[in-house]
């Protein structure tokens, strides 16, 4: 009879021992998880900043006559008729991929008024910061994603 006893302590050792095990790949499993979705959320930004600059020098090129003007809004982009043909450097307005909402922080040139870049205005640390591409060399060593402008700026690689 003693043994019994003995013997079910020992299989109960043995079982918790076996879930801890398994919460403790449970839980490097969601880690992992969460890291790649952060990453391909990084990508999405860069790949929509991107878009985002590109539309801004299209604009900026696109300007009739020789002053050359930056939008005042994003919303500019969506419908320039500037001209006597209709453009649309956007399709679309697209959310920050970080924080999911379509807010953007804005850089302004020098007057103040029109637009030459956005940024997300999520204060979160990227994973990334080295490797960049040498468009966002700044990137490298960034604190938060607020840190990641994408801006047009003429003469400037």
């Amino acid at each position: 009879m003693m043994m019994w006893r003995h013997q079910n302590g020992f299989t109960y050792v043995i079982v918790m021992f076996a879930v801890a095990i398994a919460s403790i790949m449970a839980l490097r499993a969601t880690e992992s998880a969460l890291t790649n979705e952060r990453r391909a959320r990084e990508d999405d930004l860069i790949e929509v900043g991107t878009a985002f600059r590109n539309a801004i020098r299209d604009y900026y090129e696109g300007t009739p006559g020789t002053f050359k003007e930056y939008p005042t809004t994003l919303k500019d982009m969506l419908d320039d008729v500037r001209t006597s043909t209709r453009h649309r450097e956007l399709r679309r307005l697209y959310p920050d991929p970080i924080t999911g909402q379509y807010s953007w922080g804005l850089v302004y040139a020098e007057d103040a008024k029109h637009i030459i870049g956005v940024y997300s205005l999520s204060t979160k640390s990227p994973l990334k910061v080295g490797g960049f591409s040498t468009m966002f060399a700044n990137f490298a060593g960034a604190k938060t994603y607020r840190d990641w402008q994408f801006k047009y700026v003429p003469n400037q690689p």
